[in-house]
């Protein structure tokens, strides 16, 4: 990436940077918690729309669809304007497209506009990970990374348990209206706390989406690409597996899978302020070695649905492998693409919501077969997951 000698010397400059990093957090947290938040308005909305619970995951999945596919809009776009100027944008439109999924009449115009919302939320993941890789210092970044994908992956937790008590005083609907306000908000904030640039506005877009294509030919980045895909359908695909499937021990007691839920949020407060312990081993290393330890978890949860202590301690070390793999891989994929980081990580934002978006689906295809063996399955993708990142242990680049 080319950048001005002025934006050379404010990035080495460095100054204090706690303030965009607990707003970029805070953002993380209620941007993309907007994937999850139908995972806990199922029964509200099919009553609604009289559809059987399962097919609800459709407005899910085609938020996380369209979520993905605007990464590769939103890469480009923060290359040549820079991460501020995306973000705030985002935020605005956001603010429009999360009110109108409120107007919805029919599980068909839920999805439409779930659709339409998530392509506005796309702007900020790839952003935000730029900003980070440019404002934040080298000896803190990693630190900054873990929180902000930390934000990123507890907003599934987080949303779920915000919008329940919304949606039982207020309706569903009330859970997008308030959700809208608050992005509005966040655009007022972000333009005044976040800094400008860098940008390339010598750049022209096509120029700047020309880079994408380059990006998947690499064996290394496409490999870690496809983990992404895998850790997240795993991630995702848990949490629509509790929604739909449910632990057999807690079969329709609503507010013990609420606690359940919640009882992961730890695992993400420990992995961030394990990062700079975290930090010392390379990406990669760091990738595979998680994702082992999820697979593991997974298959221990699968086996321990009828003991819910068990199956709660097996989640925690999940959610903090989980936890540990997404900054290990953001690391890894703007080491190996360091001139075009905007475009690089929105294609890993990409396969993040590809994954997001294939998990609820697929344990609708086999919640027949039950709580345990889905969570079989989502544990083989985390092993495939492993051993995608596998060779690149052997990259000199990938830090």
């Amino acid at each position: 990436m080319t950048v001005t000698k002025k934006e050379v010397g404010d990035s080495q400059a460095q100054p204090p940077t706690s303030g965009p990093v607990v707003l970029l957090i805070l953002l993380g947290l209620l941007v993309v918690g907007q994937m999850y938040a139908v995972l806990a308005l199922t029964t509200p909305m099919s009553e609604t729309f009289d559809v059987p619970g399962p097919d609800i995951t459709w407005a899910t999945t085609a938020f996380g669809i369209a979520y993905a596919a605007g990464f590769l809009v939103a890469g480009p776009m923060t290359d040549r304007h820079g991460p501020r100027a995306v973000i705030v944008t985002g935020l605005l439109a956001c603010t429009l497209t999360t009110i109108a999924v409120s107007s919805a009449s029919s599980l068909g115009w839920a999805v439409a506009l779930r659709a339409v919302q998530g392509v506005t939320a796309a702007t900020f993941a790839p952003a935000a990970f730029a900003y980070v890789a440019h404002h934040v210092a080298p000896v803190r970044r990693p630190f900054a990374l873990t929180c902000v994908t930390s934000a990123m992956l507890a907003s599934a937790i987080v949303m779920q348990i915000a919008v329940a008590p919304v949606a039982d005083a207020a309706g569903w609907r009330a859970v997008f209206v308030i959700n809208g306000l608050l992005m509005a908000l966040s655009a007022i904030v972000a333009r005044r706390v976040l800094r400008p640039g860098p940008h390339q506005h010598d750049t022209s877009l096509v120029q700047a989406f020309a880079v994408m294509p380059a990006l998947l030919r690499p064996a290394h980045l496409l490999a870690v690409y496809g983990a992404t895909v895998c850790l997240m359908s795993a991630f995702v695909g848990l949490y629509a597996a509790i929604a739909i499937a449910g632990p057999p021990a807690l079969a329709g007691d609503t507010g013990a899978v609420l606690l359940l839920r919640a009882s992961s949020l730890p695992a993400l407060v420990m992995v961030a302020a394990s990062a700079p312990f975290l930090q010392r081993l390379r990406g990669p290393v760091r990738s595979v070695a998680a994702l082992a330890v999820g697979a593991l978890a997974l298959l221990a949860a699968s086996l321990l649905g009828s003991h819910v202590v068990w199956l709660g301690a097996a989640l925690f070390v999940f959610v903090a492998a989980v936890a540990a793999t997404a900054p290990a891989m953001v690391q890894t994929i703007t080491a190996l693409a360091p001139k075009s980081t905007g475009a690089a990580v929105a294609l890993y934002a990409c396969g993040m919501f590809i994954g997001a978006s294939l998990g609820p689906q697929l344990v609708r295809a086999g919640v027949s077969h039950g709580f345990g063996p889905v969570l079989q399955g989502l544990a083989a993708l985390l092993v495939l997951g492993a051993v995608l990142v596998l060779p690149v242990l052997r990259s000199r680049k990938a830090s």
